[in-house]
């Protein structure tokens, strides 16, 4: 069985690696520290684990390397700019954007796109960062580098924030998981909650999308995409070309998660079409400590990631699945005197998607 380098030693390379054990697969992920001596990346598929890796001279030779599977189709999606024309070629429903060359064209970029915008930088820039609202009622203040490195959007009053995970391999297989509900609070994804043939003409479209995305880039392994619901209708707002945080709930509610499926994907080994059993709850444990009587509740996975608690930091989620809702709803109530008061509101939203 071949091992996989993981551009990136984040907690999507660490939980790669746990998938990979089970199947015999030796999965090492890179950051700057690591020993290259210790990796035999020349017999190694290639991947990563986020769009910009760590800069050392060592991922630097495995993000040129041939093995490095999707190597010319990471630029391309990493860029927000050559995401944004891939939709328009193929296409495919996005937010009205243009961009953002000149200070002298706001008013234009009002007239055409809307009173309230959305300003993102081309590259970097994840969880709310590197993003700004910019209304024309107010002063305009964005940094001064941002013009022709950023791309702006008009702002979407969207009914519902969805992602659909997938994946395709060297054949041109493609699977997909049941599209998840998400709920994000200052740009960072706060809950998950995934039910199967919840939004059957939906999840019809929103496969079509994804697929014509990945079969145009030829792309392999497990790709996300986020999107707005409009009605019946679906806007994609973003891609990763990676397993993904929306993705997590699969670990505990699939009977393959998204981190076995991309290894599969990238390995050549068999894809069968995932199978969702039950309605599934993440919680992204964000900036939170530990909390051990988390455990004390039925359903509950605790994923910890053994990083530094800090503000707006991801160190963790919690997975949930039941095939009886009242049962996932009992246990996100009795969850939630265990969780900072600011879950509250999340938890709730969570129970009614479950209604």
């Amino acid at each position: 069985m071949k091992s996989v380098c993981v551009l990136g030693n984040g907690q999507l390379g660490r939980m790669l690696k746990q998938a990979g054990e089970p199947l015999g697969v030796h999965v090492f992920p890179v950051g700057l520290d690591v020993d290259p001596t210790t990796i035999p990346y020349q017999q190694s598929v290639i991947t990563a684990e986020i769009e910009r890796w760590p800069d050392t001279p060592f991922t630097q030779i495995l993000a040129n390397h041939s093995h490095f599977i999707n190597r010319d189709i990471f630029p391309i999606i990493a860029d927000r700019l050559t995401q944004k024309q891939l939709f328009d070629e193929l296409g495919l429903p996005t937010a009205k954007w243009s961009l953002l060359d000149d200070p002298q064209n706001w008013t234009k970029l009002f007239a055409e796109l809307g009173e309230l915008l959305i300003v993102k930088r081309r590259t970097g820039g994840y969880d709310g960062r590197g993003q700004w609202r910019i209304t024309n009622q107010n002063d305009i203040t964005v940094p001064d580098d941002i013009y022709h490195n950023a791309i702006v959007e008009q702002a979407i009053a969207f009914e519902k924030e969805i992602s659909l995970v997938g994946a395709r391999n060297e054949k041109g297989e493609t699977v997909f998981y049941p599209l998840t509900n998400n709920l994000h609070q200052d740009g960072i994804l706060k809950m998950s909650v995934a039910i199967p043939n919840q939004y059957p003409k939906l999840q019809t479209k929103a496969e079509k999308m994804l697929k014509a995305i990945m079969d145009k880039l030829n792309y392999i392994g497990v790709m996300a995409m986020e999107c707005f619901v409009m009605g019946d209708n679906l806007l994609i707002n973003e891609l990763a070309p990676r397993v993904h945080n929306s993705g997590h709930w699969t670990q505990n509610g699939a009977s393959i998660s998204q981190f076995e499926l991309h290894l599969r994907a990238i390995l050549a080994l068999p894809l069968p079409q995932p199978n969702v059993f039950a309605p599934a709850v993440m919680i992204n444990l964000v900036g939170t400590q530990l909390n051990l009587n988390w455990l004390s509740i039925d359903l509950v996975h605790l994923h910890w990631y053994e990083k530094e608690v800090r503000a707006g930091r991801k160190v963790g989620h919690l997975n949930l699945t039941h095939n009886q809702p009242e049962k996932l709803k009992h246990s996100l109530s009795l969850l939630t005197p265990l969780l900072p008061e600011e879950y509250q509101s999340s938890i709730e939203w969570a129970k009614k998607q479950l209604l």
